[in-house]
C-alpha cells in the first residue's frame, strides 16, 4: 500500500511545482515588466530550483506561453452548446473576457515581441498558442457544419482569421479590445444570410 501511494504523492508535487512555475512567470510578468523577468526570479518566486525551470522549458518566454496557453484553454469555452450561434457568442463572449483579465494584455504584447525577436520561439509561439486558438474556434465551425447550423458562405479559416484578426490589431496597437459590440458585429457577420447562395 505504502509504496504504491508514493509515485503518486511524486507525480502530484511536480505537478504543483510546474502550476507554482507557470503561475509565478506569468505575477512576475504583470507586475515589473517581461524584460525584468528572469527564470532565477521566477524559480525563487515558485520556490522551485532554477534547473528544474530548465529542465521544463528553454526559456522564460516559454514558461510564460505555456502559463498563458493553460489561462485560455480554462477560460474559452469550445464546448458543445447545440448550436453554431449559441457557441460562437460563448467563445466570443469568452475570449473578451481573457484579454481583459489581469495581465493577459501585458503577457501577450511581450510574447508577441519575443516572437519578432527570436525565430526559434516564435515557432512555438505559433505551434503552443496561436494555432491551437485558431483550432478552438475552427472546431466550433466544424462541428456546426457536422450538425448542419453552419451558415453557407462561411469557413472555419475566414472565421479564425476574422476573430483573430480583430484581436490581435486591438491587442497589439490599440487600447480598446473586445466588447459587447464587436461580439453582436461579428455574430451578424458570420450568421446573416447571404443574398448570393
Amino acid at each position: 500500500m505504502t509504496s504504491a501511494k508514493t509515485p503518486a504523492r511524486g507525480r502530484k508535487r511536480s505537478e504543483q511545482t510546474r502550476l507554482a512555475i507557470l503561475t509565478a512567470a506569468y505575477e512576475l510578468t504583470t507586475e515589473v515588466g517581461y524584460q525584468a523577468v528572469t527564470i532565477e526570479g521566477i524559480s525563487a518566486r515558485a520556490g522551485a530550483g532554477k534547473q528544474t525551470v530548465y529542465r521544463w522549458w528553454p526559456t522564460k518566454a516559454d514558461v510564460l506561453l505555456e502559463a498563458l496557453a493553460v489561462k485560455a484553454d480554462l477560460k474559452v469555452s469550445t464546448a458543445d452548446q447545440g448550436s453554431f450561434e449559441t457557441e460562437l457568442a460563448v467563445f466570443l463572449r469568452d475570449s473578451a473576457a481573457l484579454m481583459v483579465h489581469p495581465g493577459v494584455v501585458t503577457v501577450l504584447r511581450s510574447l508577441m515581441g519575443e516572437a519578432q525577436q527570436d525565430p526559434d520561439f516564435r515557432r512555438r509561439f505559433q505551434d503552443g498558442f496561436l494555432t491551437k486558438r485558431r483550432a478552438a474556434l475552427e472546431t466550433i465551425v466544424e462541428r456546426a457544419a457536422a450538425r448542419g447550423d453552419k451558415p453557407a458562405h462561411l469557413t472555419a479559416a475566414f472565421a479564425a482569421d476574422v476573430v483573430f484578426g480583430l484581436i490581435w490589431y486591438r491587442i497589439l496597437a490599440t487600447e480598446h479590445f473586445l466588447d459587447e459590440d464587436d461580439v453582436v458585429a461579428i455574430q451578424r457577420l458570420f450568421t446573416e444570410h447571404h443574398g448570393k447562395e
